[in-house]
């Protein structure tokens, strides 16, 4: 029987995951095809990878096969379900993150849009510092909540702050929006000591207000992404290194 936190997790999973219909995806899968040119340069054939959560499963098709091993953590089962299907050569665990400890730390760690869905995520943090391996990696992707589309919506008197969260937040499970220092923070917090920070997307207005914007256009603003300091991104990301 599921708990209530799986049973969220579920929920997201069928209106946003298995949802065909959701009509702004196209613009996520892109960028996260864009992040994963990124993450391919920082998985090596000796790595052993852990996933958090399958999402679109962007992730997992562009690096399973790159590295040693491969394994992902999905709570949601139907989520789990779609994996085993799906790739069969890559080991899936359908657990929530909290309840579970791998019998092998690996070298690598991904937390791709995970740390702002989860109720304490330093205390997540902190139980994922056992995952990996000593000197090995975690890298965290999550939604910033200073990228220009944000700044923009406050100056405009659209939200008033920030980190106000979007109808889309609450309809991903977003419990929070993050900036680079709080986001390194939490890291610390946790045992890891980050060394390399990122920034993605340039994203002046918000999903629903880029609906007819061309495949081109979209990967042109991944492109120029790469051009503005991180802290301007949509997405924010930090790669650290566990400390003990």
């Amino acid at each position: 029987m599921m708990n209530a936190r799986m049973q969220e997790l579920e929920r997201i999973a069928h209106t946003y995951h298995l949802n065909d219909d959701v009509a702004d995806k196209f613009i996520e899968d892109a960028c996260q095809e864009y992040c994963c040119d990124w993450l391919s340069s920082l998985v090596s054939p000796d790595d052993a990878v852990i996933e958090l959560g399958f999402g679109e499963g962007v992730t997992l098709s562009r690096l399973a096969t790159l590295s040693r091993s491969y394994a992902v953590v999905e709570g949601a089962p139907s989520l789990a379900e779609r994996v085993r299907t799906e790739f069969p050569g890559v080991d899936v665990v359908q657990a929530l993150f909290e309840d579970y400890t791998p019998d092998v730390p690996c070298d690598k760690l991904l937390a791709l849009h995970v740390l702002e869905h989860v109720d304490d995520p330093v205390a997540l943090g902190r139980h994922l510092h056992d995952w990996v391996v000593p000197g090995g990696e975690i890298v965290v992707v999550v939604p910033n909540r200073r990228s220009l589309h944000r700044r923009l919506a406050v100056v405009m008197g659209l939200q008033p702050d920030l980190d106000t969260l979007s109808p889309r937040d609450h309809l991903v499970g977003h419990q929070r929006v993050y900036d680079l220092p709080e986001l390194e923070d939490h890291l610390r917090r946790a045992g890891f000591e980050p060394f390399e920070r990122k920034g993605f997307f340039l994203k002046v207005l918000p999903n629903g207000m880029m609906l007819d914007y061309s495949p081109e256009l979209i990967q042109g603003l991944n492109d120029l992404g790469d051009e503005l300091p991180a802290d301007l991104g949509a997405n924010i990301a930090v790669r650290a290194r566990r400390v003990g």
